[in-house]
């Protein structure tokens, strides 16, 4: 006797992926994104997809060459589908910004409070996640964006100052100021410090933006290297100084 029919099971993510390009194959893959499963599975997905079309064309493009359209096309969404997560390209940048600048700085802030060591050995970590979550990805471009357009988007530059600028400040102020009080950094104008941490790694982007460009750069700059010798620097001029 022949057996009975099995019934056929949901198709996996991982065997949509191994279907060969035939008309067939393309037809069951069509179907098979219908399913429950996968659509949910890309539901989810789809607003990180386009924080990283709209990072991209951001970056790429710059704030007013920048359409919604072409943020929906390249993350292979309709306008409309964009629209029930972002409502408008300005939300669209602030959520980019959040994501991909505020939630890092807010990593810091929680590592900042867990840490129990010296705010010598804090300063060099918190740069270094810095550098590896921001300064070498793409979101660094970010803040030329801002410097190159906040004349014409007043209402954003104020939301990166008040998102990023303002707790990036605040988060290496207390760090300072732990240092101060704990003995190991001599009293200084922590407005200043902070300012001086920050600006090398304004520069650091700057300056690789502008070399990113040149068939060949006779002053290169290895980043990891640049940022241990500023943070060392720094040190030495904050530590406390043995008396005669």
């Amino acid at each position: 006797m022949s057996r009975p029919a099995q019934p056929a099971s949901p198709l996996s993510a991982q065997a949509v992926d191994d279907i060969p390009a035939c008309p067939i194959g393309a037809t069951v893959a069509a179907i098979a994104q219908r399913l429950p499963g996968v659509r949910q599975r890309r539901k989810a997905a789809r607003p990180q997809e386009l924080l990283e079309a709209a990072l991209g064309l951001f970056v790429e493009k710059g704030l007013a060459a920048t359409r919604t359209e072409d943020v929906a096309r390249l993350a292979g969404v309709s306008k409309g589908t964009l629209y029930l997560y972002y409502p408008s390209k300005d939300a669209l940048f602030k959520a980019v910004v959040h994501t991909y600048l505020a939630q890092v700085i807010a990593v810091g802030t929680e590592m900042a409070d867990k840490f129990d060591g010296p705010a010598s050995e804090l300063l060099p970590l918190l740069a270094h996640t810095w550098w590896t979550q921001v300064g070498s990805s793409k979101a660094a471009a970010l803040m030329i964006l801002i410097m190159s357009e906040a004349s014409a988007f007043p209402d954003l530059a104020q939301y990166y100052v008040d998102e990023v600028v303002a707790p990036s400040h605040a988060l290496l102020a207390r760090v300072v100021q732990r240092g101060i009080d704990r003995g190991e950094f001599r009293p200084m104008d922590v407005t200043s410090v902070v300012q001086a941490l920050i600006a090398p790694a304004q520069f650091l982007v700057l300056y690789r933006q502008c070399t990113a460009v040149c068939a060949a750069n006779p002053v290169p700059l290895d980043p990891e290297r640049f940022m241990q010798t500023q943070i060392e620097l720094l040190l030495r001029g904050l530590e406390v100084r043995p008396q005669a």
